[in-house]
């Protein structure tokens, strides 16, 4: 950057281009040469930065509205408002490094023509976006409240911290109030948690030095130390959970965990968060990044504790949750997540009671995530898909139940918005763990009540996963179940009309369009089988049917003229009901392939048959195992452990104690 000069081009770009990208190589080299500078002492360093900063002052006071604005509230450097405080939040601390080298004169010019400026037009001219509870105010107060303490001027950092009028109704200590839950959960999902860390996190450590009586990181039960813990719970082998708006390829290698893991690192020194360092390979260059590489070198990391774990969601806990159900350790273990969550405002999807899969290193049960490709102009500029609203957002996209062929709440965000599903059980037990959440109001006149199980079960490779999703009605409807994976398909378990000739589209609508019909089967009443393979691992997915239960075996891509879709595979589960319906489904993970030595074990499953009872309220799933035992999973939904509970199969009285359990029936039923 300091070969090729000074270049502060005129804006004109969207997401991607060239002049925006431009201006972030701008700002990252502000903050990095201020940072070398304070390290080495080069004067080079602080040159680049004046000269810079100076190209500014000249630029700065000629903007008006971008020119590439789109839908969003316009920016001046960039296209919209946001990047403009991301440019802010780096190119003050970088500012801060080097301004006391300065002529009054250059000191003077930067600060009025640039920072000031920058300032106003975040906080007084962009007042809307400013005072939302939202990842967008975040940037915006951490760089005008940053710019306050760069210039001594409390005006501005009593906005940033309290909104634009002072009321406290705003700002940034109200964001950490209304944005996160007790537990430390970001209203819009993982993905956007870690983008708000920085923000969050490098105003709060200038907070704690130029305020230190506000003891920010005390702040609500030190809320910002707990919700970067509970970012990194939501990952796995270091990549985030793709809910919502989420781009699948961010993990906790991203420029703002780099800045969050050292100043955590720094307030804690919880040397469980330098193994997250360590994984990263990279920190920042703060005298919190040196303590982190100091420590790391010293051999202080401890393994980092991923754990089951219930993350209560909203400001008071009470807007649904995320179960995160663990086995195992290492980079391979079996993680399975139940989105339970709220909507998560505008960057929500129509997921209501969702669940993700990921095992041996490979998410297996699959979250489409958003429709965008990131800073890649040829894609609409680098934004957001018009894809991202017919496919992504709508429910068919994720795993979970479609009632008439609508997506949740009509795809409306202030409905979905209103409503919150109600966590009724979570359990961590050894060999067994549970979640169930109920959602009310998704659909008119329909209840749906998802239990997930990863469970331990005899005979069986472990751990394997039943999910029990039912319908309440009193009314006719049609209910699809989709379950989205990845692999290559290896046997059906029923026989299918394939589509050879001509691929059929789904549907017109909510999603429905967007899928290709590669096959369909009504399998005969028992249960159905789909096995597929994925680096050298074998799953089958299992479901009891009715006989009237349809199949459809697609993929993702129909009516995407632009290519703008992965396509992706999903299998879905079909019927009509009057008065309500259960679908009970089994994901069992088994055998090994190995290609290069051409061998191939337990690549069938070893469940036989398995059917799925209702008896007075209670769930009862038997699996018939091919060695001829039997074993069920028995599900009373009574939340006391001490609960003693019954059933009958084949005639045979089964007991056992709490919400669910797994109970060994014998051999052939006897």
């Amino acid at each position: 950057m300091m070969e090729a000069g000074v270049v502060v081009p005129q804006p004109r770009d969207p997401g991607g281009g060239y002049t925006h990208e431009q201006h972030k190589r701008n700002y990252r080299a502000i903050l990095l040469s201020g940072q070398l500078y304070r390290i080495t002492g080069d004067q080079a360093y602080a040159d680049y930065v004046r000269a810079m900063l100076l190209a500014y002052a000249d630029l700065y006071p000629t903007l008006g509205d971008h020119p590439a604005r789109s839908n969003q509230n316009a920016g001046r450097l960039f296209w919209q408002v946001l990047n403009d405080a991301v440019w802010l939040v780096h190119a003050v601390q970088g500012y801060a490094e080097i301004r006391d080298t300065l002529s009054a004169a250059d000191r003077e010019r930067i600060d009025s023509q640039v920072f000031r400026r920058a300032a106003h037009f975040l906080s007084v001219e962009s007042q809307a976006t400013f005072d939302r509870i939202h990842n967008h105010a975040t940037w915006a107060t951490a760089g005008v409240g940053m710019t306050g303490y760069l210039l001594g001027d409390r005006d501005l950092v009593e906005r940033a911290l309290l909104g634009s009028d002072k009321s406290g109704q705003a700002g940034f200590l109200r964001q950490t109030e209304l944005l996160f839950s007790p537990d430390g959960y970001y209203a819009e999902g993982p993905y956007y948690q870690r983008y708000a860390l920085m923000p969050f996190m490098v105003f709060a450590d200038a907070i704690a030095r130029n305020d230190p009586q506000r003891r920010i990181f005390e702040h609500r039960d030190g809320i910002l130390l707990k919700a970067l813990r509970t970012t990194i719970q939501l990952t796995y082998g270091g990549y985030f959970f793709p809910f919502n708006d989420a781009l699948k390829d961010k993990s906790l290698r991203t420029e703002e965990l780099y800045h969050g893991i050292a100043i955590a690192y720094a307030q804690t020194r919880d040397p469980s968060l330098l193994s997250i360092a360590r994984m990263q390979d990279r920190t920042v260059l703060t005298p919190a990044g040196r303590m982190v590489a100091a420590d790391l070198a010293a051999g202080r990391a401890e393994p980092f504790p991923f754990r089951s774990m219930l993350l209560r969601d909203g400001p008071e806990g009470e807007q649904g949750a995320v179960a995160i159900l663990r086995e195992g350790e290492g980079p391979r273990h079996t993680a399975l997540v139940a989105k339970n969550s709220s909507q998560g405002m505008g960057h929500g999807h129509f997921d209501k009671l969702s669940w993700q899969l990921y095992d041996n290193g490979h998410e297996i049960v699959r979250d489409y995530g958003a429709a965008r490709f990131l800073n890649i102009e040829a894609k609409e500029g680098g934004r957001y898909l018009p894809e991202n609203e017919t496919w992504a957002k709508q429910t068919l996209a994720h795993n979970t139940l479609v009632v008439d062929g609508r997506s949740h709440f009509d795809g409306k965000v202030r409905a979905a918005s209103a409503v919150a599903p109600e966590q009724l059980h979570f359990s961590v037990e050894p060999g067994l763990q549970v979640s169930s959440a109920r959602v009310d109001g998704a659909y008119p006149g329909v209840g749906i009540v998802r239990t997930l199980v990863m469970t331990d079960v005899p005979g069986l490779e472990s751990p394997v996963v039943f999910d029990l999703v039912t319908a309440e009605s009193e009314g006719t409807h049609s209910y699809d179940l989709p379950l989205h994976y990845q692999g290559a398909v290896i046997e059906l378990g029923f026989p299918v009309e394939s589509h050879v000739a001509a691929r059929p589209v789904l549907g017109e609508g909510h999603g429905y369009q967007h899928v290709w019909v590669d096959a369909e089967a009504t399998p005969a009443a028992g249960d159905g089988a789909l096995t597929w393979l994925l680096d050298g691992r074998f799953y089958t997915y299992r479901f009891a049917t009715d006989g009237a239960t349809r199949a459809v075996l697609g993929q993702v891509g129909a009516n995407d003229p632009d290519f703008n879709l992965r396509r992706e595979p999903l299998v879905l589960l079909c019927r009509e009901s009057a008065g309500g319906t259960t679908f009970a489904t089994l994901l069992e993970s088994h055998g090994r392939y190995d290609g290069a030595a051409e061998q191939t074990v337990a690549s069938r499953s070893r469940v036989a048959a398995m059917r799925h009872e209702r008896q007075g309220g209670k769930d009862i799933v038997v699996l018939t195992l091919k060695d001829g035992g039997q074993v069920a999973l028995a599900v009373s939904h009574d939340p006391d452990p001490g609960a003693r509970h019954s059933a009958t199969v084949d005639g045979r009285e089964i007991a056992w104690s709490g919400f669910a359990a797994i109970v060994e029936i014998g051999r052939g039923g006897n």
